[in-house]
């Protein structure tokens, strides 16, 4: 069941900057340490130059540990109907910031994985709803450590926002919790819990085409 949290209305806004050059690949260091969270099989992704043009990929993982490696990402933001985002807490097995409350779903591309195609496929896995209308916000780049991981953000990401009008049913291994808010409740959760170390960043970012699709409340 969703955080029961006050009724108003909620919006997101995004900006993606795309880029795609050269031709390296990058390979983990088979001598790093894989820190928190269980093995799992190998995921790659994509290494970017400061374009955002693909230069390569890497494991997953150790594109995170420091100094990280900048890699392509996605972040969703979802309303419903009623202008309200969908919020996800964490799953508390989650290897990066578990536990906290972020946007709809954040995630990586696959390699040659367009940056679409994959949003609403992580969608779909992680909160079981595939959306109703998805469009691009921009893209914003950052570097942002995680201090209670060790962890580093280094990411090039492209954002998407759009509509969910179907039940949402989330995976229990992505998805500790999920809430609609409204712009005044978000704000009141982010003063009483904590949230990614990404997450007011790409919100920032994407509040241009949030207002387009949730209003100007947001």
């Amino acid at each position: 069941m969703p955080q029961s949290l006050p009724p108003s209305p909620t919006h997101f806004t995004s900006e993606i900057d795309t880029g795609l050059d050269v031709e390296t690949d990058v390979t983990a260091d088979p001598t790093a340490s894989t820190g928190t969270g269980a093995a799992g099989p190998e995921i790659l992704l994509e290494l970017v130059d400061d374009e955002g043009v693909t230069i390569g990929t890497a494991e997953k993982l150790w594109a995170h540990q420091q100094p990280g490696r900048l890699h392509r990402a996605f972040s969703v933001f979802l309303f419903d109907r009623q202008g309200r985002l969908l919020l996800q807490r964490r799953a508390l097995g989650k290897y990066h910031s578990p536990g906290v409350w972020s946007n709809t779903c954040c995630g990586h591309p696959y390699p040659d994985e367009q940056p679409f195609v994959a949003a609403a496929r992580r969608t779909a896995e992680e909160l079981g709803v595939a959306p109703a209308l998805l469009c691009e916000a921009g893209t914003v780049r950052y570097d942002l450590p995680d201090e209670a991981s060790g962890l580093i953000e280094r990411e090039w990401n492209h954002l998407f926002v759009g509509l969910a009008t179907a039940p949402v049913r989330p995976n229990p291994e992505e998805v500790d919790d999920f809430a609609f808010v409204t712009a005044q409740e978000l704000r009141e959760l982010q003063e009483e819990r904590p949230f990614s170390v990404w997450f007011r960043t790409v919100f920032e970012a994407a509040l241009p085409g949030i207002r387009e699709i949730a209003g100007r409340d947001w």
